[in-house]
């Protein structure tokens, strides 16, 4: 995860003096780069000792190294001219040209933040505990649940015992019957929706394995799960974050999916073959119209 990116993933649950220090610097990162710690101090209303902490809390030895790498990042930034970036606004009036420019580029770099932070060591672990499972039960509201349905349907596909759920009351009642080896993933983009949050500690005191997908990997939903797997996501006009996530959280899943097919191939090659054969009769032949 570059600098800014887990800065604005870290920022709500940094301390408040912290977090002011991060405002001033999400704000406006190419001018923080430019201010001396002194400076920095007095934007953010805090202390330099304050933005030593901040930068520690970073895993920073000190102010010149945060300040050297906020720059590079910003250099960077600026040489890929992004005309439309994420975050830009969309105004009733632009035309569907600019929309899918503004769209598409946020997807697009999305999915590039996503992919530079995804831990694979983890999803190494979350594809073994699921390719051994028993049961596996996915959870999420709103736009998360949609995401769960679809992960729901592609392990089903390669005979995973799966379950997803976006009622709190089947979540937990599923939960509750969930035993050692099981695996609970819990889908949630700011990692505080507490519903999620309660169905995996459930899940995890019945001894299951329990999995977090969220942008934010201080959050509450992550602080109850053993393994977490971090998405990137921002919002544009007429998207906010929760919406603005799919992408990255379809990302991170198929991942994990294709990492659970590599580990049952003979099982998984089988399930496809009968699929395919089992529908094939729905299928209207090449060149009909």
């Amino acid at each position: 995860m570059d600098l800014l990116t887990r800065i604005g993933a870290e920022r709500p649950d940094m301390p408040e003096a912290l977090r002011k220090v991060a405002e001033v610097i999400l704000d406006d990162p190419a001018e923080a780069a430019r201010l001396t710690i002194v400076d920095l101090a007095e934007r953010s209303g805090t202390s330099t000792a304050t933005v030593t902490r901040f930068c520690r809390a970073l895993g920073f030895g000190g102010y010149a190294e945060l300040r050297v790498t906020i720059a590079a990042e910003t250099g960077r930034a600026a040489r890929r001219h992004w005309d439309t970036d994420i975050g830009q606004e969309i105004l009733p009036t632009d035309g569907l040209e600019r929309v899918l420019g503004v769209v598409s580029n946020s997807d697009i770099r999305l999915i590039q933040e996503t992919s530079a932070q995804l831990d694979l060591g983890t999803v190494e672990k979350a594809a073994q505990a699921i390719s051994r499972a028993s049961r596996v039960l996915l959870f999420g509201v709103a736009s998360s649940a949609a995401v769960a349905k679809e992960m729901e349907y592609r392990l089903q596909r390669i005979r995973v015992p799966t379950w997803s759920r976006s009622d709190a009351h089947s979540a937990l009642t599923d939960a509750a019957l969930l035993a050692d080896g099981d695996v609970a993933i819990g889908i949630s983009h700011s990692g505080r929706t507490r519903e999620v949050i309660e169905v995996l500690a459930e899940a995890g005191s019945h001894g299951a394995i329990t999995v977090a997908v969220t942008s934010h990997p201080r959050s509450p939903l992550a602080e109850v799960a053993e393994l977490v797997l971090t998405t990137a996501g921002r919002e544009t006009t007429f998207r906010g974050d929760g919406f603005a996530a799919i992408h990255s959280q379809l990302l991170v899943l198929d991942v994990v999916y294709v990492a659970v097919a590599q580990r049952t191939y003979e099982r998984t090659k089988q399930a496809f073959d009968l699929t395919v054969q089992a529908v094939a009769g729905h299928r209207l032949p090449e060149g009909d119209k």
